[in-house]
C-alpha cells in the first residue's frame, strides 16, 4: 500500500504546481465557452416562441432538448477517448463551426423537423468543444486545476445566463430570424479558438518532447469504479433537476404568476446568472478544502430550497432559484476535477464522459418532464423534481481523499 501511494505521488509531475496559470489562454477558452453556451441557451430561451410558431406540445419541447443533449452526450466520451490518444488541437474551431450551422438552421427553420436538425448540429459542436477545451483548461492551470475548471465553466454558465436576456431583448421583439445575428458571435468564437488551438499545438509538442511519467491511479480499480458511479449519480441528480428549471421555468412562471414571456425570461436570467457566479466558487474552494466537502454541500445543501420552491410566491420563487443556482452550480467543477484525479492520464475521456453524461441527463430530464407536464401540469413537475437533490447524500460513499495534484 505504501509503495503504491509513493509511486502514485512520483507519477504526478511536479512542474504544474510551480508554474503560473496561463491566464490569457484561460480567458480565451472561457470566452469561447461563453459564446458556445450562449448560442446553446438561445434554443432554450426560444422555446415559448417555437411553441407558438409550430404549435408544439411540452413533449415536443422536451424532444428538442433531448436531441441536442443526446448528440452531445453520445459523442463526447468518444471524442475525449480518441483525443487522449491523438490530440486534435484544431478540432475546436470546427466544433464552433458546427454550432454556427445549427444556429443558422434554427433562424430559418421552416418546420419542427429542421428545428431538431439545428439542435443536433449544436449538440455535435458541444461534443467536439467540451472535452478538448477542458483538457486545455487543465494544461493552462499551472497546477490550480479547480481554479482553471471554474474559470472555464464560468464562461459557459455566463453564456447560458446571457442567452435568455438577449432573447428577451432581440428575438422576442424581432422574431425567429433575428437569431442569425448571433452568428457574428460564433465567428468571434472561431477566431478565438484558432488562437487557442495554436497555443495548444505548441504546448502539446513541447510536452511530447519530454518523457511523461506513468500515471498511477490513487485507488484500486474497484474503488475508482465505485467512486465514478457515485459521481454519476450526483450528476444525474443535478442535471435532471436543472433540466426542469432551465427548460420549463419560463412556462412555470407564465402559468403560475401570469408573467409575460419577456418577464419570465428575465427571471430565468436571474437563475442562470446565479449559476454562473456559483461556478466561480466551486473550483477554487475545492482547491483549498478538498473536492468532497464542496460536492456534499452543493448537491444536498440545495434540497431545502428545492422543496420550498413549488409553494413560494413570485418574490420567494425568484430568491429561492437564485440560491439554488448559486449553490448547485458549484458542484460540477469539483466533481470533474475529482474524477480527473481518480483517473490520471485520461483527462479527455473523463471530461467527455462527465460532460456527455451531464448533457444526456439534461436531455432525458427535459423529455421525461415535458411528457409529464403534458399529462399533468408544470406545477406537479416542480413538486416532483424537488426531491432530486436529496440524492446528494450518496456523496458520503466517496473515498475520503482523492487529491493527488
Amino acid at each position: 500500500m505504501t509503495s503504491t501511494a509513493a509511486s502514485s505521488l512520483q507519477a504526478v509531475p511536479a512542474m504544474p504546481q510551480k508554474t503560473r496559470p496561463a491566464y490569457g489562454i484561460l480567458a480565451a477558452i472561457s470566452s469561447s465557452h461563453m459564446v458556445n453556451d450562449m448560442m446553446q441557451s438561445l434554443i432554450l430561451a426560444m422555446y415559448p416562441i417555437l411553441k407558438g410558431e409550430f404549435s408544439l406540445s411540452f413533449g415536443q419541447i422536451g424532444l428538442i432538448t433531448l436531441t441536442y443533449q443526446l448528440t452531445a452526450s453520445l459523442l463526447q466520451p468518444l471524442v475525449g477517448l480518441f483525443t487522449d490518444r491523438k490530440p486534435l488541437p484544431y478540432s475546436l474551431p470546427f466544433g464552433m463551426l458546427s454550432t454556427l450551422i445549427g444556429l443558422m438552421l434554427l433562424a430559418f427553420a421552416p418546420s419542427f423537423a429542421v428545428v431538431l436538425l439545428a439542435a443536433a448540429f449544436v449538440g455535435v459542436g458541444s461534443s467536439i468543444f467540451h472535452p478538448e477545451s477542458s483538457r486545455i483548461a487543465r494544461l493552462a492551470s499551472g497546477g490550480q486545476h479547480g481554479f482553471a475548471q471554474s474559470v472555464f465553466q464560468v464562461g459557459g454558465n455566463t453564456g447560458t445566463a446571457v442567452g435568455p436576456l438577449l432573447a428577451a431583448l432581440v428575438i422576442v421583439p424581432f422574431g425567429q430570424r433575428s437569431v442569425a445575428w448571433f452568428g457574428l458571435a460564433a465567428l468571434a468564437g472561431i477566431f478565438l479558438l484558432m488562437k487557442v488551438s495554436r497555443w495548444y499545438a505548441t504546448h502539446h509538442v513541447g510536452g511530447a518532447a519530454r518523457k511523461k511519467p506513468v500515471s498511477v491511479a490513487p485507488y484500486p480499480r474497484n474503488v475508482v469504479i465505485g467512486a465514478v458511479c457515485v459521481l454519476l449519480v450526483l450528476i444525474f441528480s443535478k442535471y435532471f433537476y436543472m433540466a426542469g428549471i432551465s427548460s420549463f421555468y419560463t412556462f412555470f412562471l407564465i402559468e403560475r404568476f401570469g408573467l409575460s414571456v419577456q418577464d419570465a425570461q428575465l427571471h430565468l436570467f436571474f437563475f442562470l446568472f446565479a449559476s454562473a457566479v456559483g461556478t466561480v466558487l466551486g473550483g477554487p474552494v475545492g482547491d483549498r478544502i478538498g473536492r468532497k466537502p464542496v460536492i456534499w454541500v452543493s448537491i444536498l445543501g440545495v434540497a431545502p430550497f428545492a422543496l420550498l420552491l413549488p409553494h413560494a410566491d413570485l418574490f420567494w420563487t425568484t430568491a429561492l432559484t437564485v440560491v439554488i443556482g448559486l449553490v448547485l452550480s458549484s458542484a460540477f467543477s469539483a466533481i470533474l476535477v475529482y474524477a480527473q484525479e481518480l483517473m490520471p492520464g485520461k483527462v479527455g475521456m473523463v471530461s467527455g464522459l462527465f460532460f456527455g453524461f451531464a448533457f444526456g441527463m439534461g436531455g432525458l430530464g427535459a423529455a421525461v418532464l415535458g411528457l409529464l407536464a403534458d399529462r399533468t401540469s408544470i406545477a406537479l413537475v416542480y413538486q416532483g423534481i424537488a426531491y432530486l437533490p436529496l440524492l446528494g447524500v450518496v456523496a458520503v460513499l466517496l473515498p475520503k481523499r482523492a487529491r493527488i495534484a
